[in-house]
Formats: C-alpha cells, sequence, structure tokens
C-alpha cells in the first residue's frame, strides 16, 4: 500500500476511534488570580440520549506566573451524566474495564482528563468515571455518575 494510503487509513483511524468532542457552556471565575472553573458539555458517542458535563480548574495567567509551573492544571474535575433523549446502545465495549469517550490534556505532555463509560450488565446502568491520566504519578482524583437503564434500546 502506498505511503499515502497509509496516511490517510490512519488518520481516519484515529478520528473514529476519537473520543467525544466537548463544547464549553459555562465559566466560574473563582478568585482575581484569572482562576476559572470551567463547564464542558459532550454526548456520549456510543449511546445516543446521554449528555455529560464535566466540570475542572482552569488556572490563570497570574496564577501561572506566582507558582512557576506553568504547563500544568490540577486534576480535579466532578462529572454528571443525564438522559437528555430517548437512550438508544450502540456498539459499546461491555468488559469492566470499559472504554474512554473524553480525554483533555491537563499538561502539556504528562497529564489528561479522561472519562470512562463502564456498563453494569447486572443493574442495568451506565457508569461514567471521570479521573486524571499520568504517565507515572497515578491520581486517587475522580468523580462518578450513573444513569439506569429503564428502557434502553440497543442500535
Amino acid at each position: 500500500m502506498p505511503a499515502k494510503f497509509r496516511l490517510t487509513a490512519l488518520i481516519s483511524a484515529f478520528l473514529i476511534a476519537s473520543p467525544a468532542m466537548s463544547e464549553q457552556v459555562g465559566n466560574v471565575d473563582v478568585d482575581w488570580l484569572g482562576n476559572d472553573i470551567v463547564i464542558a458539555a459532550f454526548a456520549d458517542p456510543e449511546v445516543a440520549g446521554v449528555t455529560c458535563h464535566v466540570a475542572y480548574f482552569e488556572r490563570g495567567l497570574i496564577d501561572r506566573l506566582q507558582k512557576g509551573d506553568w504547563f500544568e492544571n490540577p486534576s480535579n474535575s466532578a462529572i454528571s451524566c443525564r438522559q437528555t433523549g430517548p437512550i438508544s446502545i450502540g456498539d459499546i465495549d461491555r468488559s469492566d474495564e470499559g472504554e474512554s469517550i473524553f480525554a483533555e490534556r491537563r499538561s502539556i505532555i504528562w497529564k489528561s482528563l479522561s472519562v470512562k463509560r463502564i456498563f453494569d450488565a447486572t443493574n442495568q446502568t451506565l457508569i461514567y468515571v471521570a479521573h486524571a491520566r499520568d504517565v507515572q504519578d497515578g491520581s486517587a482524583k475522580m468523580s462518578l455518575s450513573t444513569i439506569p437503564l429503564y428502557q434502553a434500546t440497543d442500535r
């Protein structure tokens, strides 16, 4: 296969497998240093009718200059996912590891905010976990949201 076609196939596979994109829907000023709590919304890419809202801390310029930790934001986050329409489940990962459906960088290289979806088949519930991913220092900071599936359909 020519290199041009391999590159196109690789880019297409990345875009198809990439987590959902978010839209900023809110911004709360928390101090005079320019630090904010950002609220972003995204739809679950494989479960129609589910929208998640994630809140995370965004450091301001003055705070970055004062503390010297220029390229990193805290790992703290909160998540709330709700049914926003008829739920229709697509081809989701049903393993106990679940699948990543959202990710956003919290530092230039090492850290990101990630949201995983896990399907609890026994209780017919979707579980969404927001957590920090770090190459070497794992974080216990997490937030959890669940959606019971009363009358969901498989697509």
